[in-house]
């Protein structure tokens, strides 16, 4: 045989070498993406002010997970959540998120809060993963906060301005015609729900009698408390969650001033109770009921699990969780197993009345966080929580 055709055998043989040898690669690489968990990344708070909401919801995600393993995975990929607390400062929020997705995170879940949680939405928009919240309950959590970008950032929290229509048509239906209104101007959240809940109020016939405002933290609470005592009205209007609420709700029954207290998911749970003069007339709006009386049995369910586990929900966040991770699990489903951040957003974005532990759950290209959901009302009397019924607002209110 001649040199050339030596050399032309040994070409085919070696193309033939390289082409198993490739085959054999890609298929180990299909087989590793096939079994390689699917990596969901929490920069969360455990340790600040929201840690009621962010730990309950986290707990209660692990057993989701853990159920959603047991049966197989997702495509038969298991879920690997992790978790870093940010304890809500912002280099460490930032520092958190880009440490989860360079640690192979696929999907990036939030703080329950838009303002705290900016800093690592920014790092998950900018590295192109599904950024998702538990309960970030503003409208903000998305395009219209985030641009272009925000077209991968979803809140599986009600949009503040279907909260606070709840609150107000709660209220007309109560007969109560005349409200005070208490504006905590710290958060988006709670100016938005306060300033729904006064659109609504007015627009179904009642009337704003005197508006105060305060921002957490200033040091003035003692001030709108006696301003707001001076005044008569049936219900007031307060939606906040810091350490303003047990100081306004103890301040005024410490004066003699019964008048019903309406807030809204912030002010949930009994945690912040003070213990004199114990919370009375109190009621807020939330997803569902954390003291084993709500009217889905599998919310009961999943609170005495979390209770058994030494770990009982102060706060109806708890449904976030494993609601988040259900719409999560869904849009991979839906996306063919893929977990490439605009093809999970494009599935999302088409929920239409999915079902979760906290109820259906509908987005849209102007609300990337929910509306329509059947809301708890819950009442507080003597420190005691109680579950009352549902309500659903009948649209979010307009509020610019």
């Amino acid at each position: 045989m001649s040199i050339s055709k030596r050399w032309a055998v040994a070409g085919v043989l070696l193309a033939a070498a390289m082409a198993t040898l490739a085959a054999f690669v890609g298929a180990t690489s299909a087989g590793d993406t096939a079994t390689k968990p699917i990596v969901i990344g929490w920069a969360g708070d455990l340790t600040k002010n929201m840690a009621p909401f962010d730990g309950p919801g986290y707990a209660a995600a692990q057993i989701k997970v853990k159920e959603i393993n047991a049966k197989g995975g997702v495509k038969g990929r298991p879920l690997q959540l992790k978790f870093i607390n940010t304890q809500l400062d912002p280099a460490k929020t930032k520092q958190a998120a880009a440490d989860l997705i360079q640690g192979g995170a696929d999907v990036l879940m939030v703080t329950c809060d838009v303002d705290f949680a900016t800093p690592a939405i920014q790092e998950g928009l900018n590295a192109g993963k599904l950024t998702v919240s538990a309960c970030i309950g503003t409208d903000q959590m998305g395009p219209k906060r985030f641009g272009s970008k925000g077209k991968l950032a979803f809140s599986f929290g009600n949009a503040a301005q279907d909260e606070g229509a709840a609150m107000a048509e709660y209220a007309i239906g109560r007969g109560w015609k005349t409200a005070i209104v208490v504006k905590d101007n710290l958060l988006v959240y709670f100016k938005n729900a306060n300033d729904a809940f006064a659109k609504r109020f007015t627009e179904k016939g009642g009337k704003v009698v005197y508006r105060d405002s305060f921002t957490s933290f200033d040091k003035t609470i003692n001030s709108v408390v006696s301003r707001v005592n001076g005044k008569q009205a049936d219900v007031i209007s307060f939606v906040t969650a810091f350490g303003e609420l047990p100081q306004f709700v103890a301040g005024l029954r410490s004066l003699g001033n019964k008048t019903p207290i309406l807030n809204s998911w912030g002010g949930d749970g009994t945690y912040w109770n003070p213990k004199r003069p114990k919370v009375t007339n109190y009621y807020y709006v939330t997803y569902a009921s954390a003291f084993g009386d709500d009217p889905n049995p599998a919310v009961n369910r999943l609170a005495a699990q979390m209770k058994a586990a030494g770990k009982a929900p102060g706060t109806a966040s708890f449904v976030q969780g494993p609601t988040a991770i259900e719409g999560i699990v869904a849009a991979i489903n839906r996306a063919g197993g893929s977990t490439d951040g605009a093809k999970l957003a494009a599935q999302m974005e088409k929920f239409k009345g999915l079902k979760t532990i906290s109820g259906s759950v509908s987005f849209s290209p102007s609300f990337h966080s929910v509306t329509g959901r059947a809301y708890r009302v819950m009442v507080i009397n003597n420190n005691k929580a109680k579950y009352l019924r549902r309500i659903t607002a009948s649209s979010p209110a307009k509020i610019g």
